[in-house]
């Protein structure tokens, strides 16, 4: 159960701590999109697709206002519990691989 606690809470606290690391490394940053980046790539496709302009609401524009202003509350408990069944599914896949080699 202690095991299974800690890869939760870990899950958690890394996919909150990692999610604007995320953004930025891919070019979503406070001053805009960076150039030449993955996100710039997005934005350009969201823009032909749109006939020119990015459509309020999309995924671009939700990662940019995330990027430049931080995550909402609601993002941040959406990120958290991801991280936390992630961080848990993690675990439970090491202790069944760990039950079937001990029992071998």
């Amino acid at each position: 159960f202690v095991l299974v606690t800690a890869a939760s809470v870990t899950g958690c606290a890394g996919a909150v701590a990692l999610a604007p690391v995320a953004l930025w490394a891919v070019g979503f940053t406070s001053a805009g999109i960076a150039a030449g980046s993955y996100a710039a790539g997005m934005m350009s496709s969201a823009a032909i697709a749109n006939g020119g302009g990015v459509a309020a609401g999309s995924l671009v524009a939700v990662l940019q206002s995330a990027g430049a202003a931080g995550l909402p509350v609601v993002a941040n408990v959406a990120v958290a519990s991801a991280g936390a069944a992630t961080g848990w599914l993690t675990s439970k896949l090491a202790r069944t691989k760990t039950d079937k080699e001990n029992t071998e």
